[in-house]
């Protein structure tokens, strides 16, 4: 069986919120214990507020903006797949995380998106869902399974680890799902894509 094949897929895990006082990192964290429990995946995460971008969405970007783009443009194209990590502001998703997806096109053609969302009563579904559209719009797949986490502040310790034992468990048996969906989109899409580039 070829390298392609059996190889761990390239994961870009990206961390949209760039508040101070964000609660993303958190998050970020506890994922970050779900993957370390997976031997099929290479996890790259790209946090957004180490790389800011400026909402000047013009055909030359600054120097600065060049040199975020330098940082995170060629990880993006690297990923086999991408999982979102957002909160919800205003019923959506943070103006950061549409700059980062505007300024990108083929990196996510023909890739898996899967999403963990965080927010109030609802979980911050309702920035995924605005999400999904955008990223059709891009040829990108996005997996259906989505882990939400409702009210999650001080539900969690600064290492991401889930403070209710009934709760994580729950949270850790969606993830699961979401991983192994996440891990059959991308082996297979990465196939697809060696065996007939996208678009030709």
């Amino acid at each position: 069986m070829s390298t392609t094949l059996t190889s761990p897929y390239r994961l870009a895990v990206i961390v949209a919120s760039t508040r101070d006082g964000r609660f993303g990192p958190t998050v970020a964290n506890w994922l970050g214990t779900q993957l370390d429990l997976r031997d099929d995946v290479d996890v790259d995460v790209i946090d957004l507020a180490d790389h800011p971008l400026s909402m000047n969405l013009s055909s030359e970007p600054g120097p600065e903006d060049a040199a975020a783009l330098a940082a995170v443009t060629p990880r993006l194209e690297q990923a086999d797949a991408y999982i979102v990590i957002t909160p919800e502001y205003n019923h959506s998703y943070p103006a950061t995380l549409k700059n980062l997806i505007d300024r990108h096109y083929t990196q996510w053609r023909a890739k898996p998106v899967a999403f963990v969302s965080y927010g109030g009563l609802s979980g911050g579904l309702r920035a995924v869902e605005h999400l999904r559209p955008v990223f059709a719009e891009l040829h990108a797949v996005t997996i259906r399974e989505t882990i939400s986490l409702h009210n999650p502040w001080g539900a969690f310790d600064a290492n991401g680890r889930h403070l209710d034992d009934s709760a994580g468990t729950a949270a850790e048996n969606a993830a699961k799902t979401l991983l192994d969906q996440l891990a059959w989109w991308a082996l297979s899409l990465r196939e697809a894509r060696a065996a007939r580039p996208y678009g030709q």
